[in-house]
């Protein structure tokens, strides 16, 4: 009988998966593994390093609490964002005492004129490559939607709309913990009309409109046109809005309705949480300020569940949801919706006055894009391959801009905000980007006062490459320069 000591020695498993997280880690930390890489599969690295698939599990845990890789549902193992260095966010910026009027159009239209240009890299725009978006499946679905029409779409809708989108816009509602009914969904030619028939059904020239600071340069237009005020709501870069300086406000000033962002705001990318939105709309509804929610991007997330919406908590109609399939689907088709609650008499009325129905076909298609789970299938990979983008180009800030800025960590949406030396104007960069055929979006523009003097927004909606890698060196590069 051999003596026992002279047998191999089986390796301890509990030992084995630390060395294993160890090497994967240090491969990751060297940016050998690169964020948004994807990892073999628990059985894949079992064989590959000849473990159990317990020990090949274990491995990825530890991994998973040292933060440098997730797990995707249905998907598998990825690795995260992994800085040479760390980020602290943006700063939140004084608040606006009073209201102002509006002063920035030339910035504003100057930033516009660059978004259709061919030949420049467009970090200006918060929307999906057209890579991204299932353009095979959209005409089949507009083609099928025509066959399928008894007047092949060319004739009026009702005016709330197509119905078969307007079902799959209530069942959609869901999601975010809505419980609604195809009857509550008016349709409109996009988000923004939506927006501005929700403004008109509960504004009047001269009333004041508290909205959040930064937000989207295009809302300040929509204000100025309909001859409205803003008050400016400050907002934490991760907690959203300031709800004690929106109480404060809205006891000394008239505030007759808000617009705001909650879930995946723009610029800054933060989504309240449920409980601060239902402090909002209690708060709101106290007051019976009406709130017009822009939900546009809140399908866009990176966790495993949708956010909820303030309408999921609305129990007086209150709040008017706003959003589209601009930001996921088709911003060529101008299909969006609004769910206006008690004030769904006057947005009709305004429909009614303004544009009579909405455009058949694209609405028809869309809402046959619904109904044969395309959409649900698409958005899933448009969140998978936006998360990547989103912690790579980030990756790429960290690599390649100064060392003192500082950056926003959204959980869903397109862009990024990025806070600069305080001795840089965002909009001098601006134009100097231009001349290397990079457009990005200076701060100034998002704020009635001009005070995000040292800020950009830079969007993540085009997969990562050679020329978007090129194009933030070069923004670094530039930045280091000032």
């Amino acid at each position: 009988m051999k003596d026992n000591l002279t047998q191999p020695i089986a390796p301890d498993q509990d030992f084995l998966y630390a060395q294993i997280a160890d090497r994967l880690g240090a491969q990751i930390h060297q940016l050998i593994l690169k964020t948004g890489a994807k990892l073999p599969s628990v059985r894949a690295l079992s064989q590959e390093q000849g473990i159990s698939l317990s020990t090949a599990y274990k491995a990825y845990v530890q991994l998973e609490i040292r933060g440098l890789i997730e797990a995707r549902p249905k998907s598998g193992y990825y690795v995260r964002y992994t800085p040479a260095r760390s980020f602290e966010a943006p700063k939140q910026e004084k608040p606006v005492n009073e209201s102002k009027k509006l002063s920035l159009d030339d910035m504003i239209a100057m930033v516009h004129r660059n978004f259709s240009a061919d030949s420049i890299v467009k970090l200006s725009v918060a929307s999906p490559a057209l890579s991204l978006l299932p353009r095979a499946k959209l005409n089949k679905s507009m083609m099928e939607a025509i066959r399928l029409s008894s007047n092949s779409c060319i004739s009026y809708e009702g005016v709330q709309g197509n119905e078969n989108l307007k079902k799959h816009i209530a069942r959609q509602a869901f999601s975010w913990g809505g419980n609604i009914l195809p009857d509550e969904v008016v349709t409109t030619q996009g988000c923004m009309e939506a927006l501005v028939f929700c403004l008109r059904a509960v504004t009047k020239p001269g009333d004041v409109v508290a909205i959040e600071s930064p937000t989207y340069f295009g809302i300040f237009n929509t204000i100025q046109t309909l001859g409205l005020k803003i008050i400016e709501i400050p907002t934490d870069p991760t907690e959203g809005l300031d709800l004690d300086y929106l109480a404060n406000a809205i006891k000394k000033q008239q505030i007759q309705a808000c617009l705001f962002v909650p879930t995946f705001s723009n610029p800054l990318g933060y989504c309240m949480s449920n409980e601060k939105k239902k402090t909002l709309v209690d708060l709101l509804a106290k007051y019976e300020v009406p709130l017009i929610e822009d939900d546009i991007y809140g399908e866009m997330y990176f966790g495993k569940t949708r956010p909820r919406t303030c309408k999921s908590y609305d129990k007086k109609g209150l709040v008017m949801l706003c959003s589209s399939v601009s930001k996921t689907l088709a911003s060529g088709y101008r299909v969006g919706w609004c769910m206006p609650g008690k004030f769904k008499t006057q947005v009709i009325n305004l429909k009614l006055m303004h544009s009579l129905s909405s455009a058949s076909p694209t609405h028809a298609a869309i809402g046959h894009f619904f109904e044969t789970g395309r959409y649900d299938l698409h958005m899933r990979n448009l969140r998978k391959a936006l998360h990547t983008q989103c912690l790579r180009y980030t990756q790429a800030v960290a690599e390649y801009f100064p060392e003192d800025v500082k950056v926003s960590r959204p959980q869903g949406g397109y862009v990024l905000w990025i806070e600069l030396n305080k001795k840089i104007d965002a909009f001098e960069l601006y134009k100097k980007a231009l001349v290397y055929k990079i457009s990005i979006s200076p701060g100034q523009i998002f704020s009635t006062d001009s005070r995000f003097t040292n800020f950009i927004r830079i969007s993540f909606g085009i997969p990562y490459n050679d020329e978007i890698d090129k194009s933030i060196k070069t923004l670094g590069r530039l930045i280091s320069l000032e």
